[in-house]
Protein backbone atom coordinates (compact mmCIF):
# COMPACT_ATOMS: atom_id res chain seq x y z
CA UNK A 1 0.00 0.00 0.00
CA UNK A 2 1.32 3.44 -0.88
CA UNK A 3 2.04 6.20 1.58
CA UNK A 4 -0.97 8.21 2.78
CA UNK A 5 -1.06 11.70 1.25
CA UNK A 6 -1.58 14.46 3.87
CA UNK A 7 -3.80 17.21 2.46
CA UNK A 8 -4.67 20.57 4.04
CA UNK A 9 -8.27 21.46 3.15
CA UNK A 10 -10.01 24.80 3.64
CA UNK A 11 -13.75 25.06 4.13
CA UNK A 12 -13.91 28.77 3.28
CA UNK A 13 -17.09 30.55 4.37
CA UNK A 14 -17.78 34.11 3.24
CA UNK A 15 -19.79 36.81 5.06
CA UNK A 16 -22.98 35.62 3.30
CA UNK A 17 -22.49 32.08 4.64
CA UNK A 18 -21.52 30.70 1.22
CA UNK A 19 -18.77 28.10 0.81
CA UNK A 20 -16.04 28.17 -1.82
CA UNK A 21 -15.77 25.13 -4.10
CA UNK A 22 -13.19 24.40 -6.78
CA UNK A 23 -13.49 21.90 -9.64
CA UNK A 24 -10.61 19.41 -9.93
CA UNK A 25 -8.88 19.48 -13.33
CA UNK A 26 -9.87 16.47 -15.45
CA UNK A 27 -6.34 15.01 -15.58
CA UNK A 28 -5.97 14.78 -11.77
CA UNK A 29 -7.09 12.02 -9.38
CA UNK A 30 -10.88 12.41 -8.98
CA UNK A 31 -10.78 14.93 -11.84
CA UNK A 32 -13.96 16.76 -12.78
CA UNK A 33 -15.37 16.60 -9.26
CA UNK A 34 -15.87 19.56 -6.94
CA UNK A 35 -13.86 19.94 -3.75
CA UNK A 36 -13.02 22.28 -0.94
CA UNK A 37 -9.72 23.94 -1.96
CA UNK A 38 -6.37 22.95 -0.50
CA UNK A 39 -3.39 20.82 -1.28
CA UNK A 40 -0.60 18.57 -0.12
CA UNK A 41 1.27 19.26 3.10
CA UNK A 42 4.98 19.13 2.22
CA UNK A 43 7.48 17.20 4.36
CA UNK A 44 8.28 19.20 7.51
CA UNK A 45 5.55 21.76 6.80
CA UNK A 46 2.94 22.67 9.44
CA UNK A 47 -0.60 22.03 8.22
CA UNK A 48 -1.62 25.67 8.79
CA UNK A 49 1.34 26.88 6.71
CA UNK A 50 0.38 24.45 3.94
CA UNK A 51 -3.22 25.69 4.03
CA UNK A 52 -2.12 29.34 3.76
CA UNK A 53 0.32 28.54 0.93
CA UNK A 54 -2.08 26.33 -1.06
CA UNK A 55 -5.03 28.72 -0.86
CA UNK A 56 -2.85 31.63 -2.01
CA UNK A 57 -1.46 29.54 -4.90
CA UNK A 58 -4.74 27.93 -5.97
CA UNK A 59 -7.55 30.40 -5.31
CA UNK A 60 -5.83 33.75 -4.62
CA UNK A 61 -7.02 34.03 -1.00
CA UNK A 62 -4.98 35.19 1.97
CA UNK A 63 -6.00 33.33 5.13
CA UNK A 64 -6.03 35.43 8.31
CA UNK A 65 -7.35 32.78 10.72
CA UNK A 66 -8.55 29.20 10.60
CA UNK A 67 -9.81 26.63 13.07
CA UNK A 68 -9.60 22.82 12.91
CA UNK A 69 -12.88 21.25 11.76
CA UNK A 70 -12.20 17.53 11.30
CA UNK A 71 -9.74 14.87 10.16
CA UNK A 72 -10.80 12.44 7.46
CA UNK A 73 -8.83 9.33 6.48
CA UNK A 74 -10.00 7.79 3.25
CA UNK A 75 -8.72 4.94 1.11
CA UNK A 76 -9.40 5.01 -2.61
CA UNK A 77 -8.41 1.87 -4.55
CA UNK A 78 -5.38 3.72 -5.95
CA UNK A 79 -4.59 6.33 -3.28
CA UNK A 80 -4.85 6.88 0.48
CA UNK A 81 -5.48 10.38 1.83
CA UNK A 82 -5.57 12.14 5.20
CA UNK A 83 -7.65 15.29 4.89
CA UNK A 84 -6.83 17.86 7.57
CA UNK A 85 -9.88 20.12 7.27
CA UNK A 86 -10.05 23.66 8.66
CA UNK A 87 -12.83 26.24 8.74
CA UNK A 88 -11.83 29.64 7.40
CA UNK A 89 -13.99 32.72 7.89
CA UNK A 90 -11.24 35.34 8.07
CA UNK A 91 -9.59 35.88 4.69
CA UNK A 92 -9.01 38.51 2.03
CA UNK A 93 -8.68 38.51 -1.73
CA UNK A 94 -10.98 37.68 -4.63
CA UNK A 95 -11.45 33.93 -5.15
CA UNK A 96 -10.05 33.00 -8.56
CA UNK A 97 -8.97 29.68 -10.04
CA UNK A 98 -5.29 30.51 -10.50
CA UNK A 99 -4.58 27.07 -11.98
CA UNK A 100 -7.39 27.36 -14.54
CA UNK A 101 -9.94 25.55 -12.38
CA UNK A 102 -13.54 26.68 -11.98
CA UNK A 103 -14.41 28.12 -8.57
CA UNK A 104 -17.80 29.12 -7.20
CA UNK A 105 -19.50 30.21 -4.00
CA UNK A 106 -22.47 28.04 -3.00
CA UNK A 107 -24.96 28.02 -0.14
CA UNK A 108 -24.97 25.20 2.38
CA UNK A 109 -28.25 23.92 0.92
CA UNK A 110 -26.69 23.72 -2.57
CA UNK A 111 -23.83 21.42 -1.49
CA UNK A 112 -25.84 18.26 -2.16
CA UNK A 113 -26.14 19.23 -5.84
CA UNK A 114 -22.37 19.01 -6.43
CA UNK A 115 -20.38 15.88 -7.24
CA UNK A 116 -17.59 15.53 -4.65
CA UNK A 117 -14.82 12.94 -4.33
CA UNK A 118 -15.90 10.18 -1.93
CA UNK A 119 -13.42 11.42 0.70
CA UNK A 120 -15.38 14.69 0.89
CA UNK A 121 -18.75 13.10 1.71
CA UNK A 122 -18.06 13.18 5.47
CA UNK A 123 -17.18 16.90 5.26
CA UNK A 124 -20.42 17.71 3.45
CA UNK A 125 -22.42 15.60 5.94
CA UNK A 126 -20.83 17.35 8.93
CA UNK A 127 -21.41 20.81 7.44
CA UNK A 128 -25.07 20.01 6.74
CA UNK A 129 -25.62 18.66 10.28
CA UNK A 130 -24.26 21.80 12.01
Amino acid sequence: MSRRVHVAVGVIINADGQLLLAKRPAHLHQGGKWEFPGGKVEAGEHVNDALIRELAEEVNLQVHASSPFMLQRFDYPDKQVLLDIHLITEFSGQATGLEGQQVCWVSLEELRHYDFPAANTAIVDKLLSR
